[in-house]
């Protein structure tokens, strides 16, 4: 009796192996069970709890930000090196006013002179921007103006270039707010979170508009410039829950803070806004911005 004829390699392959929904069913079933767990710590900690909705209205505010592209606006490249300075301004002044002196007032609330509080805080300011350098260095990533950066990079899309590039800038600042409801009274935290969602509606623009004028459709422009916001409430998360197990970290978590968004300032932002000759708008739009900020932590704080 003959043999039934072998179905091709293909089909031998593909009926050996499991149908891909179940390995995407696990993942999604491990992913609930963590989101799960999460909740429970965040749940249970009211100040991990407040900078999660800090770092939510954030990534809302960068959302805000990226509807005008969506009926079809775009910004002059003056406006956009004008609000990349607002942005370096509104960050300048949270470092000073809500990271920098109350890590120092931590520091000596321990115990520390003058000399080792500033020397704490310098060094986890140091410590922020060092870090930062390192993931700016091993991460591929993609500038809107200066271009590839990072091992590897030519290899992927430029798309997630992007992305990698956005998450590198929005981090600290999600960070910063989890530092600061952990180290701040409530007043000042908010001053910290309002200063930084104020900055992130411009920036969810402009990010918009830099993916659409480098060749991305509309709608991946859109939808890349809200999902850029989100690492901020995770960002804030870690930083408020890292901070809160322990009184003696603060000072640290603030400097770092602070380290990591200076560094973000000095080496994305303002090259990024003086690389088109608009170097005016730009020094204009930081320090409104950080006069602004500075009002906001002032009065609230």
């Amino acid at each position: 009796m003959a043999s039934e004829p072998l179905p091709p390699p293909e089909r031998r392959v593909a009926a050996s192996n499991p149908r891909p929904w179940i390995g995407a069913a696990i993942v999604l079933a491990g992913a609930l069970v963590l989101a799960a767990q999460a909740w429970q710590f965040i749940v249970v900690r009211p100040v991990v709890l407040d900078a999660l909705l800090g770092g939510s209205v954030a990534a809302l505010a960068t959302a805000l930000g990226t509807l005008p592209v969506v009926f079809s606006q775009r910004l002059s490249e003056r406006a956009q090196d004008t609000l990349f300075g607002f942005g370096a301004g509104v960050m300048l002044a949270a470092c000073a006013f809500s990271l920098v002196i109350p890590g120092i007032a931590a520091a000596q609330a321990q115990g520390l002179g003058k000399w080792g509080s500033g020397g704490v805080v310098g060094g986890a300011l140091l410590l922020g921007a060092a870090t930062l350098l390192l993931m700016e260095r091993v991460l591929p990533h993609e500038h809107f103006i200066k271009g590839v950066e990072g091992q590897s990079a030519r290899t992927l899309r430029r798309t997630w270039l992007f992305v990698f590039a956005i998450t590198l800038h929005n981090l600290p600042e999600g960070l910063a707010i989890g530092v600061g409801y952990a180290g701040n009274d409530g007043l000042r935290a908010s001053a910290l979170a309002t200063g930084i969602s104020i900055q992130d509606v411009p920036e969810g623009l402009v990010v918009a508009v830099a993916l659409l004028a480098a060749g991305y459709r509309r709608s991946l422009a859109v939808g890349l410039g809200m999902a850029s916001g989100l690492v901020e409430p995770v960002g804030a998360v870690v930083g408020a829950g890292i901070i809160s197990y322990s009184a003696v970290l603060l000072p640290w978590g603030l400097g770092f803070a602070a380290g990591a968004m200076l560094f973000v300032i000095s080496h994305e932002i303002i090259p990024e806004s003086h690389r088109k000759g608009h170097e005016a708008w730009a020094t204009g739009g930081l320090m409104l911005g950080f006069v602004i900020m500075m009002l906001l932590d002032t009065a609230l704080g």
